[in-house]
This record gives C-alpha cells, sequence and structure tokens, in this order.
C-alpha cells in the first residue's frame, strides 16, 4: 500500500481514537476492576441514570463468579439481597429451560447436591462458568455500561489527585479517565493503594483489635507429623521439600505479612466428549507433589475423589476446590501477589497453573500413586465449553484475600460475633469465619506442620458503610467495596462473592448519590444510602424466624441431659449462644430449634480431630471415624440457616457426639 495512503490510515485511526477518548474522558464514575463487585457496582450506578466506565485489568469479566467459582459460598441465603439476588434468580430462569441441559436433564442434576436451588425465591446456586459470564455482560449491556478490557492502571503514576479527591485514572496505554468519583472493586487493592490510603496487608496481631483468630496460628501437629518434610525422608542434610519453611513464621498470635493459599476453581468433566486430558505442564517439577504422596502412601485406605473437591455444577462439571491438607491450594506462594508488578503476577499466575495442572497430571499418571486413585482422577479432564480464551483454563486466580483499606470503620472479629452495633449497614455477611493455610514450616522436632487455618460457623452479621470509605483526611471521594476495611480474621467471613456483589451494589449506589448531593462519600447521610438500598431489594435486617409451632411434650430426656453436660464439660457451650439451658429446649421431644447451631456443633465436634475441618460433608466423615454415626441425610438437608431441627433429632446428636468424648 502507498505511503500517503498508509499516512492517511494512521491519521484517521489517530482521530477516531481520539473521538473515543475524549467521549469517554469524563465520566459520573469510573470503577476499576471488572469481578462481580465492580459489575454490580457499575450496573447500580448506570441504573440510577449515571454515566458509568468499567475497567477491568484482565481479559474476561466476573472475577471468580464467572472464573470457576459455581459452588457460591453464600452462608445463609435469606441475608443474598438487590443485585445479588436478581443474578442469583437470573441463574435459576436459565436452568429453569430445558434448552440449559445439554449433558444431563435438571431432574438428573438435582439430587446430586442438596444447596444448589432455592425454589421458594427462584435462586440457583451453582452454575456453569460460561452462563454466569453472559448473565453478568447481559447486567452491563442492559445497563448500557462502557467495558473496557485489559484496562491496566499504571499504578506509578496514573493517579491524579487534587487534595483529598482523585481527579483522573491514566493506565499503561495512555488512555485517561476522569469522573468526580472512583470505585476500586479490584481483587488486589490497586487503586487504593496507588492512591496512596491507608491498607492492611497480611494478618495483625490479635492484641490489635482483640480477636482470638488474627495472626500467626499452628494447625495441630497430628495432621502433618507422619509426613517427612525432607527431600530424602529423615535426612535433614537432604533439604527440605518446595515451600517448606525451616523454623515457624513467628509466635502464635503475633502479626505478618503471610496471605493465605491462593488456587484455581478447575471446570472439570467427565464427560468423554467434552473432556480434555490432563497435560503435563512445561514447567513440571514431581518433588511439588512428593508431600501429597507421602500422605497418600501413609492412608490406610484409598482416597479416591477426598484429595480434592469434585462439587457438581450443570450439565456434568465440576467447581473444583482445595480439600485435605495437600490438594489444590499453592501454599506458600500468594505472599508477594498483591504488591508485586504486573510481569510478576503474569508470571505467579503461570506458576500456579503449573502447580494445579501438575499436580492432576501427576495423580492420573505418576506409578508411585495408587492404582485406584489413578484411576479416579483419570477419568476427570478440563471441559472443552468452558474458557476457550485462556486455553480452557480459568482466566481468574482465586485471589482469597489481599490489602485491606483501613477506613473509618474496621469490621473485626467482634463484628463477626455480632458484640457490636452497627449502625448504617449495607449488606451482611453470613459464610463460616475462614482462612486456608498461609505457610508449612518444620518445628522444633522437626515435624511438619501448618500454619494459618480457621474455620468457625457465625450467624450473619451487618457490615458497616464506613468500612467501605477511606479514612476522611486521606480520600473522599473513593469507595472500596471488595478491599474494604476489616481485619483479616473478619474478612474471612465477607469475602465471598455474593457478599461482594452486594457490597459492589452499594458502593454504586453511594458513589450516585454521593454525587448528587455534592458530598464527600464519607459524608452522605446513611438514610439516604439506606432508602435507595431498600428500594432496590437489599436485605438491611436480619429476618425473623418464623419456627413451626413448638409441641415439646415435656423436657430433654436424660440421656439427652447427660450428653449436653458432657459436651458443655468438653467446651463445647462457653457462650451464651450457645448455653446448656439452650441445648436443652431444643432436645425436647417435640421442640423446633434453628438447625444451623446443631451444624455448627457438628463441625465444632468434628474440629477437635481435625482442625481444618470446613464443611458438614467432611465433619460427618471425620465423625464416623471416631465411631460417631450421625444422620447425615437430615443434617445436610439443614445446612441452610433457615432451617429447623426436630427436637427428637437434636436430641439424638448430642448423645451421638458426646459419646465421642468420653
Amino acid at each position: 500500500m502507498p505511503q500517503p495512503v498508509l499516512r492517511w490510515l494512521a491519521g484517521l485511526l489517530m482521530l477516531v481514537s481520539g473521538l473515543e477518548a475524549a467521549a469517554e474522558d469524563s465520566v459520573d464514575l469510573v470503577v476499576y476492576g471488572g469481578n462481580a463487585a465492580g459489575v454490580a457496582a457499575a450496573v447500580q450506578a448506570a441504573r440510577l441514570g449515571a454515566s458509568v466506565v468499567l475497567l477491568e485489568p484482565g481479559p474476561a469479566l466476573g472475577g471468580l463468579t464467572a472464573g470457576g467459582l459455581g459452588a457460591t459460598d453464600v452462608g445463609d441465603k435469606r441475608m443474598v439481597g438487590g443485585l445479588a439476588r436478581e443474578f442469583y434468580r437470573r441463574i435459576h430462569d436459565h436452568y429453569a429451560s430445558a434448552g440449559a441441559w445439554s449433558r444431563e436433564s435438571r431432574a438428573d442434576y438435582l439430587p446430586r447436591h442438596p444447596l444448589n436451588v432455592t425454589e421458594a425465591t427462584r435462586q440457583f446456586w451453582f452454575f456453569e462458568p460460561h452462563v454466569a459470564t453472559r448473565i453478568l455482560e447481559d447486567l452491563l449491556r442492559e445497563a448500557k455500561v462502557v467495558v473496557h478490557r485489559r484496562a491496566r492502571l499504571d499504578r506509578a503514576n496514573g493517579v491524579r489527585r487534587t487534595g483529598t479527591r482523585l481527579t483522573a485514572l491514566t493506565l499503561l496505554d495512555g488512555r485517561t479517565f476522569r469522573a468526580p468519583v472512583f470505585i476500586d472493586a479490584t481483587y488486589e487493592g490497586d487503586l487504593l493503594a496507588a492512591a496512596g490510603v491507608t491498607f492492611a496487608l497480611g494478618r495483625e496481631a490479635n492484641r490489635q483489635y482483640g480477636e482470638t483468630l488474627n495472626g500467626i496460628r499452628f494447625s495441630n501437629e497430628s495432621r502433618t507429623a507422619a509426613v517427612d518434610p525432607y527431600v530424602r525422608p529423615g535426612d535433614p542434610a537432604s533439604g527440605l521439600l518446595p515451600r517448606i519453611a525451616a523454623r515457624a513464621p513467628g509466635a502464635e498470635g503475633e502479626a505478618d505479612s503471610g496471605v493465605q493459599a491462593y488456587n484455581f476453581r478447575v471446570c472439570l468433566t467427565d464427560v468423554p466428549e467434552n473432556r480434555l486430558p490432563f497435560e503435563r505442564p512445561a514447567r513440571y517439577n514431581p518433588l511439588e507433589y512428593e508431600l501429597l504422596l507421602r500422605s497418600l502412601q501413609g492412608r490406610t485406605a484409598a482416597p479416591g475423589p477426598q484429595l480434592f473437591t469434585l462439587t457438581p455444577m450443570p450439565n456434568r462439571k465440576t467447581d473444583t476446590n482445595n480439600r485435605e491438607l495437600f490438594s489444590t491450594d499453592y501454599v506458600g506462594r500468594s505472599h508477594g501477589w498483591a504488591a508485586a508488578s504486573y510481569e510478576e503476577r503474569d508470571w505467579l499466575w503461570q506458576e500456579h497453573k503449573d502447580y494445579t495442572q501438575g499436580m492432576f497430571w501427576f495423580l492420573a499418571h505418576d506409578p508411585r500413586v495408587p492404582e485406584e486413585t489413578r484411576r479416579a482422577v483419570g477419568r476427570w479432564g478440563l471441559a472443552r465449553d468452558e474458557f476457550p480464551e485462556t486455553g480452557h483454563w480459568p482466566f481468574q486466580l482465586y485471589v482469597r484475600e489481599a490489602r485491606r483499606l483501613v477506613g473509618e470503620y474496621v469490621i473485626t472479629e467482634h463484628d463477626a460475633r455480632r458484640r457490636t452495633t452497627v449502625p448504617d449497614p449495607v449488606a451482611f455477611a453470613s459464610y463460616a469465619l475462614d482462612s486456608h493455610a498461609v505457610g508449612m514450616f518444620v518445628d522444633s522436632a522437626g515435624k511438619l506442620r501448618l500454619e494459618g487455618t480457621f474455620f468457625e460457623n457465625i450467624r450473619a452479621f451487618p457490615l458497616s458503610y464506613r468500612a467501605l470509605v477511606p479514612r476522611r483526611g486521606e480520600c473522599t471521594n473513593l469507595l472500596v467495596p471488595v478491599c474494604l476495611s476489616a481485619s483479616h480474621a473478619a474478612y474471612g467471613s465477607i469475602r465471598m462473592e455474593p457478599v461482594f456483589l452486594m457490597l459492589g451494589q452499594a458502593a454504586g449506589a453511594a458513589a450516585v448519590l454521593a454525587r448528587r448531593a455534592g458530598c464527600d462519600v464519607q459524608e452522605l447521610p446513611y438514610a439516604t444510602l439506606r432508602d435507595r438500598l431498600l428500594q432496590d431489594g437489599a436485605v438491611l435486617a436480619v429476618p425473623r424466624l418464623v419456627a413451626p409451632e413448638s409441641a415439646a411434650t415435656g423436657p430433654a430426656s436424660e440421656a439427652a441431659i447427660a450428653a449436653i453436660n458432657r459436651l458443655h464439660g468438653a467446651g463445647f457451650f462457653a457462650t451464651a449462644e450457645a448455653s446448656v439451658s439452650a441445648w436443652r429446649n431444643a432436645a425436647r421431644p417435640g421442640a423446633a430449634s434453628e438447625a444451623w447451631r446443631s451444624v455448627g456443633l457438628i463441625i465444632a465436634a468434628a474440629q477437635r480431630f481435625d482442625r481444618l475441618c470446613a464443611s458438614l460433608t467432611d465433619a460427618t466423615r471425620i465423625l464416623a471415624t471416631r465411631g460417631c454415626r450421625l444422620d447425615n441425610a437430615y443434617w445436610v438437608a439443614r445446612e441452610d440457616p433457615a432451617a429447623t431441627a426436630r427436637g427428637e433429632a437434636v436430641a439424638e446428636l448430642l448423645v451421638a457426639l458426646a459419646a465421642a468424648f468420653p
């Protein structure tokens, strides 16, 4: 092509690019981060009439919600409102159609997991990644939100501000976006860090906020003591296996910079025509799986599918997550993610992928792995019809935690245990306080230890609007719905995708209302925000549980009372919420009580034997090995926090649990 024509085309391209930049240069709101929270923030603001630009630094929208985490960690389903409820309702309506089912029928799927649907409110909690992507993109398109993918902030020089107000963001490609209000919806808190506001990274000491779950936490040595940590078993001179530290990171309860492990929520299938067999990664190191192998070899029973979760999604797919001690969590390699450059994050992303892909390959092919396990793992593979742009691998690494804002209010363990009064709730969290392992180390006796885990069931607790905003003297037009102001302990419950959807919606509403009022985000009257959120379907108070009419016919049996006393003596009923008298009432024949208390007791009992236990399914399995056999079907059906339990069932449960603690 002649040079004059090329110059003319180049000039035309520059003109068009300039017109596009001018059209998007100044808007009412810039949302940085296109995960579920960012989508909810942008959609809410646009529905309120604002012009919105959504900037996603990665290749795809939706974050974990569209990136493989289809088994929604929801806690109390009654507390899911607003755009989050709309999202899960659209999921429900999608799967109500026969056309949504290509590999199995709806009738075949539903019995495979008891928690996947709430018909009373038309919400479907488990879904395929591409379905979540389509619904989130539908929401954005309907709201006319302008979206830019691969829009990476210039984290060193890209934030402009005047006084306490941000004025513009510049991307690495030079594009600049101006707005009166900004939202940082990233999992990493990149915008808040670039804006210079105060944040925490790692774990606070327990004493900082008077907590019990924060700081360094050692796991029970009995779980890992039998797994040799050295390259040559029994030979310290041979060196430690990968990612094991030579000593503890510090004293229990003290602060450090450690971050809980990340992983991928991989979408697998066992349908032959849709299954891509596991491939050996180019950077394959079998030593990475030596701990897993030694753990397998030390078991008396073949582990089969116990190595990682295979939570069923529609159409014979899975949401595959970490399970047991050594699994898909890449323990020890998450610590540097938040502060890493984009290039370093790309490397860490690939390193996590290589580890996980290599683990699947190892379990399916290494001859040292028990044959039954190799067969069980080898029948699975990546789903061919998911994530085509990233080689059928999830685009989103599960960044469970990174930076956390230190804002106008810090949510702590005291809030999670409902020991505080929160006058300005914008959403509720209700999942357990949950942290995955942070690291591995060798103790003074030369034994392998895990560090950093906790899992404690809680009731729904309110999240303050003030936790979404920085301190007044630092920034007055920024909202942070994901890396909000919370301690590590409290963040363990908050960090769930339904909560992020609700917090994103609250941030989007607050941004528009503050803009209209001409006030700083810290000065927005809560009543104004509350009324808007309630109009848009938010749940800002715990609904009263209407239990069936209690028809108790008398006191609890002597056996139940003896069991309650034994469990009390073992330290199970230390709090007022779980008092001896409450359990005596719950165990009366004909009584009806909140089932979540009994489910929590089952998990707490199992945690006495396995501190890493984090689900009712695992708890019943662990207790069964101790001779405590429960009515699993009955209690699994009562995992919903709104469910009730019969007095006779509670009494039977108490007697069975007490027998495990003679």
